[in-house]
């Protein structure tokens, strides 16, 4: 669900319809003149930049919509919206309205949605998580193991990161984001769960590759890579470091790293954490990179408005404990 398609339910709790241009039948609730259930169109107006597009994501036909941005433009007494050539673009003032209608309706959310205590075992709250399936390995599974017997009636959504992650965390519509340094939001809480290194790893019986890799056999190899949604950090430093490597296999989940390597001479580059598992479960040992590689550190991040929700409390905390109770590193 992206930050556009709800509407909130403290603004609209009534039929949708779709003529005349209104967005329900209820008495319009007014503040300083404009009807408070006009902000979840005007934030789907402010983020799609189009009349079409805004009335698909709240389900709303384009005459409605066109009613509803002609009702808005009369009460900023702006266009809003104009055409720059052939694509849509927002006026100043609507560019200063983006974050503030944003942050308005995610608090409203937020305070509606708070309860005095969170009592896991009998509450039936859904939480959402983008993380990726490393950290669903080596983390979420013993968090969710927990859950199971803790919390049994709440669920838990887990979504793959995407170029809309940070956009639905700062739209409320993501509970946490778990993810490495650089790549979270300024504005929101985070905290640090665990660090990990990275180890290359190769067939049980490949004799071309020793207990180490310097940078220059490093670079000699054909490589099994990793690569979804644009290059991960590690590609990303090692291109800028170290130039480009032989990338003879490229796959979307880091799970099938180590299947691929298996019964080859290829070489694949993983987070420690998950190299042991897959030395344990797969015909494939580790290998020391002998050269410096940063540390991987990932965050667990929350938006601001959820820093004192009990539910939000309890199951960061959760995730936190588990995070701290994770092996050591191996000193491989």
């Amino acid at each position: 669900m992206t930050a556009t398609n709800r509407i909130a339910p403290w603004l609209v709790s009534c039929k949708l319809m779709p003529e005349p241009p209104h967005l329900c039948t209820l008495t319009a609730m007014r503040y300083n003149r404009l009807d408070l259930n006009l902000l979840p169109a005007l934030r789907a107006l402010l983020v799609e930049k189009n009349v079409t597009r805004a009335g698909d994501s709240l389900h709303v036909t384009q005459s409605a919509m066109s009613g509803i941005l002609a009702r808005l433009r009369e009460f900023f007494n702006d266009p809003l919206i104009v055409p720059v050539g052939r694509r849509m673009e927002l006026t100043p003032l609507a560019e200063s309205l983006v974050g503030r209608v944003n942050d308005l309706l995610v608090q409203v959310d937020s305070t509606l949605a708070s309860r005095p205590e969170f009592i896991p075992e009998t509450s039936h709250r859904h939480f959402s998580v983008v993380a990726s399936d490393y950290t669903v390995v080596v983390l979420l599974t013993e968090v969710l193991r927990q859950l199971n017997t803790e919390a049994p009636g709440v669920t838990v959504e887990i979504r793959q990161p995407s170029d809309f992650t940070g956009a639905d965390l700062e739209a409320g519509e993501l509970d946490f984001h778990i993810s490495p340094v650089g790549l979270l939001l300024e504005d929101h809480p985070s905290e640090v769960l665990f660090e990990d290194t990275f180890h290359a790893v190769v067939a049980r019986d490949n004799k071309e590759v020793g207990d180490a890799l310097t940078i220059e056999q490093y670079l000699a190899q054909g490589h099994v890579a990793f690569q979804q949604n644009g290059l991960p950090l590690f590609e990303r430093w090692f291109a800028k470091t170290h130039g480009t490597r032989r990338r003879e296999v490229t796959v979307s989940h880091f799970g099938l790293l180590p299947h691929l390597v298996a019964s080859t001479n290829r070489v694949a580059t993983l987070h420690t954490r998950l190299a042991v598992r897959a030395c344990e479960q797969q015909e494939v040992r580790m290998v020391r990179l002998d050269f410096d590689v940063p540390r991987f550190v990932n965050l667990l991040q929350w938006h601001r408005y959820r820093d004192m929700d009990p539910g939000s409390i309890w199951l960061r905390e959760k995730i936190i404990a588990c995070a701290r109770a994770m092996p050591l590193l191996p000193l491989v």
